[in-house]
């Protein structure tokens, strides 16, 4: 079933018994695992939603995820489309851990400037969202143009206005000397961690691909160091198990970049409930100098064009300095479009975690069932004729979905096509 390669590396890296451990559980089903939005709703109730599929916390974020005992239908719980729970695998929630553990070394909460380099498809991302302060800012990167698309949609559901995504390759971060704090990278590896989850893994690994990738991750590693400042801290991590892409090249950063390692750890399937997964708190060395910025959580309107978003006041400017370097697809959030004298709300405000009023934008809440939330997200008909005109906000159990405007005998959907779900059961397309 694995390359023969593999089980060798394998044993070399885990030895022979872990080994073994590893490749039985490998031939188990895949674990599934979720994780709240605290700003959007508690870890309590989220359990409560899920019924008798939710199952035992996961260890290392007791806090905000837990595993179900088997895989529902994501596609139709609306609050997985309003952003109240991230499905995350359990593994990799341990960033999260290792973030707090630099944040407190850091010695200060607020105003700290975060990058996620390799952030695609957005569970770290999200993630960072929810263990940072609002008055800090994160920067999330995927050099792939069609999975920042998809970083983009997520971290949009997630509804935090401190965020940036951006679309650059690495080098692109070089210039921005000392400018980060803390930087997560989750790098591109083998993807050991995916066998079980996707048989293509299994078929494209070979020992030749781990050197490649191991080699694209120095450079990777290389490309983001000068932007983290001296005494900030690195969180390493890949979703593989082999010597050359974990320990290896932590020890290469220690050695050849002036790390220090605070902590390695391997998650193993058949020993931690996941899929496998590696990471490492690397400090950077030299003497920390905190940023000047305020410890601020108040929001500023920008308008682009005819887009007005709102994003930190306190890190306003920066966006000026990371459009000199990078390419941004997304900031904060966006609320409205002018068109003529009226605006037009924007999907990505339904989702806010707090919605910020600006004159000339009306609209009323109207809750709606389940049914009705799934004919929204289907982009069928949803006629809400007792509802007052005008724009709508469509709300589920409490949770933002998006607007439509309501003429009365129907309603105009301002959901984007992309976010559309295009199959239901007992409805055509």
């Amino acid at each position: 079933m694995f390359p023969a390669d593999f089980i060798n590396v394998l044993r070399e890296t885990a030895g022979l018994d872990r080994t073994e451990r590893i490749v039985a559980a490998l031939s188990a089903d895949p674990e599934v695992s979720v994780r709240v939005n605290p700003a959007k709703m508690s870890l309590a109730a989220l359990h409560a939603h899920f019924g008798p599929l939710a199952g035992d916390a996961v260890p290392w974020a007791s806090q905000e995820g837990f595993y179900l005992q088997e895989r529902p239908s994501f596609t139709l719980d609306p609050l997985f489309h309003a952003g109240a729970y991230y499905v995350q695998e359990a593994s990799s929630m341990y960033v999260g851990s290792l973030f707090d553990r630099a944040v407190a070394a850091l010695g200060r909460v607020s105003g700290l400037r975060v990058l996620d380099l390799c952030a695609a498809p957005g569970g770290k991302t999200t993630q960072l969202l929810s263990h940072m302060d609002a008055g800090s800012l994160l920067v999330a990167n995927e050099v792939v143009p069609a999975r920042a698309t998809v970083l983009a949609e997520n971290v949009a559901r997630w509804g935090c206005p401190n965020v940036a995504v951006t679309s650059s390759d690495p080098s692109c971060f070089s210039p921005l000397q000392s400018w980060f704090d803390v930087a997560v990278v989750d790098a591109p590896c083998s993807g050991e961690g995916m066998f079980r989850k996707d048989e293509r893994a299994v078929a494209e690994w070979s020992l030749a691909n781990v050197r490649l990738c191991a080699a694209r991750q120095r450079r990777i590693l290389g490309d983001v160091w000068p932007a983290l400042a001296p005494g900030g801290f690195l969180i390493y991590s890949t979703c593989t198990f082999n010597r050359l892409e974990d320990e290896d090249n932590v020890e290469w950063i220690c050695q050849e970049l002036g790390g220090e390692c605070l902590e390695m750890r391997h998650f193993w399937p058949g020993e931690d409930r996941g899929e496998g997964f590696f990471a490492a708190l690397i400090q950077k060395g030299g003497s920390y100098v905190p940023g000047n910025h305020p410890a601020s959580t108040s929001l500023t309107v920008i308008e682009k064009g005819s887009l007005l978003k709102v994003f930190p006041a306190a890190f306003a400017r920066d966006l000026t300095r990371l459009d000199k370097s990078l390419k941004i697809i997304a900031s904060g959030i966006a609320v409205a479009t002018r068109k003529g004298r009226d605006l037009v709300p924007e999907a990505d405000f339904a989702l806010a975690v707090d919605r910020v009023s600006l004159d000339g934008l009306d609209y009323a809440v109207v809750d709606i069932s389940r049914e009705q939330a799934l004919q929204f997200l289907s982009k069928e008909p949803l006629p809400l004729p007792d509802a007052p005109r005008g724009y709508l906000l469509l709300a589920f159990e409490g949770q933002g979905l998006g607007f439509v405007k309501n003429l009365g005998t129907r309603t105009n959907s301002l959901l984007p096509a992309s976010r559309r779900i295009l199959q239901r059961p007992g409805h055509s397309q």
